[in-house]
């Protein structure tokens, strides 16, 4: 892991990105145009942040993560390794947000707890869905362009709608999965799961 000051050659940050020198940021990641990566976030290895993406203070990422443009992924999420986040994601970090208070004073950061969106291994989110904090996405799940969740996923859920719903699973090449039988297989590895009580486990070679 390479701070900003003193950035290791082997990490790329476009001109016009703002990265905090409180940032740290791993080796191999790529920061784009217009970016800006707060104080204290942390970034794996060979993380891709999109042209206008936001990544707040104290996130986290783990490696192999790719922010698209317009993202905005609000502190304190937490994102797992090889997560995907497409253009204009939202996560949220307010349960119940509000510029006043009831006497109609302006909230400073102080007047709220920050809540944030987990998101596990390998999950994707597709482009301008909205994940509303407190929620957690499962390892591998898909949630649909346009989706708004607003309870926890399940691992390779397939979801979509508003609010979102689980429509099928996906594998970890993302393909939706087809039922053989008694077993959910992966039309693009031949990859077997089994699905027991809405949840869903690889079957074990």
């Amino acid at each position: 892991m390479s701070q900003r000051e003193g950035i290791s050659p082997v990490i790329v940050v476009a001109p016009s990105a703002d990265v905090s020198n409180q940032a740290v940021i791993g080796d191999g990641s790529k920061i784009w145009h217009l970016a800006q990566v707060r104080e204290d976030a942390q970034l794996g290895a060979n993380c891709i942040v999109g042209r206008g993406a936001y990544i707040g203070t104290g996130v986290k990422m783990g490696d192999n993560c790719k922010v698209q443009n317009y993202a905005l992924v609000y502190e304190p999420a937490v994102l797992g390794h090889g997560v995907f986040i497409g253009p204009a994601v939202v996560l949220t970090n307010d349960t119940y947000p509000r510029a006043v208070a009831p006497d109609g004073s302006l909230k400073s950061a102080h007047d709220w707890v920050a809540v944030g969106v987990t998101i596990k291994d390998g999950a994707s989110i597709g482009a301008r869905a909205v994940c509303v904090a407190p929620v957690q996405i499962g390892r591998w799940a898909t949630v649909a362009a346009g989706a708004v969740v607003t309870k926890d996923v399940s691992d390779f859920a397939l979801m979509a709608g508003v609010p979102a719903k689980r429509l099928g699973w996906v594998g970890k090449a993302g393909f939706p999965l087809t039922i053989e039988g008694d077993v959910w297989v992966c039309p693009e590895t031949g990859d077997k799961y089994v699905e027991n009580n809405e949840t869903l486990r690889e079957v074990e070679v």
